[in-house]
């Protein structure tokens, strides 16, 4: 297919203008994003971004003793190694996939040159920087005062927006390691949650019936994809 007509599925990349595009095409490199690849370690030299295609990828807070917190997620609204494009050698961060899907891996230098030449594409960067930003702030607001269930909601949620379809490849396990808490605690929350009506899970997946549920427990610290480049929008009732 000509370059000029491919049309990626990362609204990042779907901004490049024509002659950007035309570049940064001999450089992009699609890859596969299995679960539970880990694309970046915290203070491990880096110099490619990733950019999520039908991949979620989870960033998270690692930890000295190798546990990890989840403080956000990245889909193909935006890009993994935002922390290369601002003049830093490595990620302060750990990014593992959650969801099994493709993507495209740049080097941070080539896109930070790009930036410099688009002003549009430096642009959409930053509105997707400032929307990435407001997740860590919700983030770390519902790990303050948020339940347990709360929490849950919100990451079946995000994880939602970013995933076609109301299935999510996800065990009550992977659930408890993002948010930090006990596995007894996810379980008894999807409890709860299926008891309503929300969802239904079997091993390994869950499926979001009533989404508005989810919503209205999550309350204000879920905001579909606030700031940034709109998400898909699915209905789900």
């Amino acid at each position: 297919m000509p370059v000029l007509h491919w049309q990626p599925q990362n609204a990042l990349l779907a901004a490049l203008p024509d002659d950007a595009r035309l570049r940064l095409s001999t450089q992009l490199e699609r890859v596969q994003m299995p679960p539970g690849a880990v694309l970046c370690e915290p203070g491990m030299p880096a110099r490619d971004v990733y950019f999520p295609e039908t991949s979620v990828v989870e960033i998270g807070y690692a930890f000295t003793d190798g546990s990890a917190a989840e403080v956000a997620l990245v889909g193909n609204e935006g890009v993994v190694g935002v922390r290369l494009l601002m003049g830093a050698a490595s990620l302060n961060v750990r990014a593992i996939v959650q969801s099994v899907g493709a993507g495209f891996r740049l080097s941070a230098k080539a896109l930070s040159q790009e930036m410099e030449r688009s002003p549009a594409l430096t642009h959409a960067i930053l509105t997707y920087v400032a929307s990435f930003i407001e997740q860590i702030v919700q983030s770390a607001a519902l790990n303050r005062h948020g339940s347990v269930e709360q929490l849950v909601c919100r990451l079946l949620l995000q994880s939602l927006d970013r995933t076609a379809g109301n299935e999510l490849a996800m065990t009550h396990e992977a659930i408890a390691d993002a948010l930090g808490v006990k596995r007894e605690g996810v379980t008894e929350a999807a409890g709860r949650l299926r008891a309503q009506g929300a969802i239904s899970y079997r091993r390994g997946h869950i499926t979001v019936l009533d989404r508005r549920i989810l919503e209205g427990i999550a309350g204000e610290c879920y905001s579909r994809n606030p700031g940034g480049p709109p998400l898909a929008d699915r209905e789900i009732a």
